[in-house]
């Protein structure tokens, strides 16, 4: 049973991509998503908002009734092989790994988002499982094609992996790449400081680095106009706003407004 994956085409295409996050897999928030008709996927941000399996299969079917959206989870650091297997099985088709920190861990994250064939030689192996109908495809083809296509993408977030980062970015199968400041930032000794100029300048070599490669760099956006300058560097590969964060800024700043109306 072959399946389409909106990214990977876009990828193929060489095109520009928009992704959103969500902490939730209630499926009502992903048609509301897919109804807008502009986001190319949305990341399940796994690593940070609790889930169960029935809830990762439900985000995968609801995502599944757009032709023009794809899935996308973020994997932990631990049990890292597990988690990919889970959420591939549920019919997510893309990965994002946390916290890579060198090659030999790279190396890891392509191993569990690829098949455990003799073609391929990875983690996961056959099963009856959603993303081949069950009892339709296990171990087939195109289950073996489907992995292959799924888009592997790394979280570059600790000082060890920017000083292994060209390792890390000649993995065969790593194909998208972010920075993440916060955690960076920690791993240098200046939590809290996304801003200083060395976590702006690291971010700013990872992407030129990244390009350099062949590997694309997605950034995380607040909002659209923080966009301009990663254009400028090149970046095609955006993903925009959290439905967690969406929900506080509305809140806050519409109570604010409407409490200095109401003289509260």
């Amino acid at each position: 049973m072959k399946r389409k994956n909106a990214l990977r085409e876009l990828l193929k295409a060489g095109k520009p991509t928009i992704g959103t996050h969500v902490h939730s897999t209630w499926p009502g928030m992903v048609e509301v998503i897919g109804h807008t008709g502009v986001i190319d996927y949305i990341e399940f941000s796994g690593e940070y908002a609790p889930y169960d399996l029935y809830s990762l299969e439900n985000f995968g079917r609801a995502v599944d009734l757009f032709d023009h959206m794809s899935s996308m989870m973020k994997i932990d650091q631990e049990l890292r092989e597990y988690l990919a297997s889970r959420a591939l099985g549920s019919g997510i088709q893309n990965l994002l790994f946390a916290r890579i920190k060198n090659v030999k861990e790279a190396e890891a994250a392509v191993s569990a988002s690829r098949a455990d064939s003799l073609d391929t030689g990875g983690f996961v192996g056959a099963g009856m499982r959603r993303d081949v109908g069950y009892v339709l495809g296990p171990g087939s083809p195109d289950f073996i094609q489907n992995l292959e296509e799924g888009v592997v993408a790394l979280m570059i977030e600790k000082q060890s992996a920017i000083e292994k980062l060209d390792g890390i970015l000649a993995v065969d199968g790593v194909e998208m790449v972010q920075f993440g400041p916060a955690d960076f930032s920690m791993s240098i000794g200046m939590p809290g400081k996304w801003d200083h100029p060395r976590v702006r300048e690291t971010e700013k070599y990872l992407i030129e680095t990244a390009i350099q490669a062949g590997v694309r760099p997605r950034v995380e956006l607040w909002d659209v106009e923080q966009a301009g300058p990663y254009l400028e560097m090149g970046v095609k590969d955006f993903c925009i706003g959290w439905d967690v964060w969406t929900v506080h800024q509305y809140c806050k700043n519409q109570g604010e407004a409407l409490a200095k109306l109401a003289d509260r």
